[in-house]
């Protein structure tokens, strides 16, 4: 019985042993490593566990097994630093009160493939129900679900009554949809802080002024207090956790920046005094330009509230020009788009808009690739094709890298050494 055991064993060593050792070989027509190196022509990448081991020039004989992509340019996926997988677009804040939050995991699920065939193989997601983002992220990582590596925040911060709270509805239904996370004072907000990581999160998620899309007519300024947000970014950061902030005032910008917030999402209303304080605390910019463009194309057909769609008008002509002032100004942009706001796969839209607003193509490729790795703390990790490098590759026809627009149609995908079919 112990020899038939020990055969047993030794033949299960053997075969996990086979599965580790397992290669796969890429063909490469045109390489960009990452959007520094530029195209530096046909390679041929070898793959290990989902791990990029060595890049070289093609050999005279290739494995029978290879990927050939010797006709197409591949480069790092891209990274989006805001998504809403688990939602669709829509004006119907009231399915709050229809829908279980299980269903956003199945909604989630199929942006989730949406999204990596877009070519995005790393999303930060930017808020959803407490468990939907967490349950996706831990399918997509083992490969249970075609999609992204997810960085996930879970419910937003908010202070009671503003832009992330539940609002929309009487106190009573209020009460009973309220996550648990709206918080007011600082001792609270470490709390919620705190609460947030226990439960999971990758990331913290604040709202710090009021929103576009939230169901009051007032307060695109500072919601929390100067020293809420110090609190809150204090002891996400004690916890190893960075903080993102939805933000369009600009003194509530500044505010976040000021407190040591990371980074910045929309950014609508910023000014020269906000872009100075971001630039001193090495506060990122995520403009979501996708997102104000998602929302003005649905204006005029009953999808939106009386008061929201007045704010959408508010917004609209800014949204085409702040992202530009920022970029002068020389504040650091990384990608973002709030895909949810707008249709999932749309997500590489956003390369033109920013492209139309003062960036050259290779800034605006670097900011989906190495400066998001960057601003995730995982920059010796994704964004780049290089050895040591998780296997994250996308395939297109032609340069992005003289026109960003080709990667509105990506041919293939692997994220993490997974062929995204």
């Amino acid at each position: 019985m112990m020899m038939r055991f020990l055969g047993f064993l030794a033949c299960m060593l053997f075969s996990t042993a086979s599965m580790a050792q397992e290669r796969q070989h890429i063909l490469v027509g045109n390489l960009i490593p990452d959007a520094a190196t530029g195209a530096v022509g046909p390679r041929y990448i070898t793959i290990e566990n989902g791990v990029i081991v060595s890049i070289a020039p093609p050999p005279l004989a290739i494995d029978k097994d290879v990927i050939n992509l010797s006709d197409k340019t591949v480069m790092p996926g891209m990274i989006d630093l805001h998504v809403h997988l688990t939602g669709d677009p829509g004006g119907d804040f009231w399915k709050q009160t229809t829908e279980p939050s299980e269903w956003g995991v199945v909604v989630g699920a199929k942006n989730a493939r949406i999204t990596a065939k877009a070519g995005f193989t790393t999303v930060r997601e930017a808020g959803s129900s407490q468990y939907s983002a967490f349950s996706l992220r831990r399918g997509t990582a083992e490969g249970k679900i075609p999609g992204p590596r997810i960085i996930a925040a879970g419910p937003a911060l908010a202070i009671v009554g503003g832009h992330g709270d539940t609002t929309g509805f009487t106190e009573d239904i209020n009460e009973v949809l309220a996550s648990g996370y709206s918080c007011t004072g600082a001792v609270e907000c470490a709390e919620k802080v705190r609460k947030a990581s226990r439960a999971g999160a990758d990331i913290i998620k604040i709202t710090a002024t009021g929103g576009v899309l939230s169901q009051q007519g007032r307060g695109l300024e500072a919601h929390f207090t100067d020293s809420e947000m110090k609190s809150i970014a204090d002891t996400a950061h004690s916890l190893g956790l960075k903080v993102m902030a939805h933000a369009h005032g600009a003194r509530g910008i500044e505010a976040a920046a000021r407190a040591g917030i990371d980074t910045i999402e929309h950014g609508t209303y910023l000014d020269k005094a906000a872009a100075d304080a971001m630039k001193a605390n090495g506060t990122v910019l995520i403009p979501t330009l996708m997102a104000f463009k998602g929302v003005t194309e649905r204006l005029g057909k009953g999808i939106y509230t009386p008061v929201v769609e007045n704010k959408i008008e508010a917004v609209a002509e800014t949204a085409k020009v702040f992202m530009g002032r920022a970029y002068r100004w020389g504040v650091p942009i990384a990608f973002g788009t709030d895909a949810g706001v707008f249709g999932h796969g749309r997500n590489a839209e956003e390369l033109a808009l920013m492209v139309g607003q003062g960036m050259k193509p290779r800034e605006a490729i670097a900011s989906t690739t190495t400066i998001a790795a960057k601003a995730l703390g995982m920059e010796n990790q994704i964004g780049k094709i290089a050895p040591g490098f998780s296997a994250d590759l996308i395939a297109v026809d032609g340069n992005p890298l003289d026109d960003v627009t080709v990667l509105e149609n990506v041919d293939w995908v692997m994220v993490r050494g997974r062929v995204i079919d």
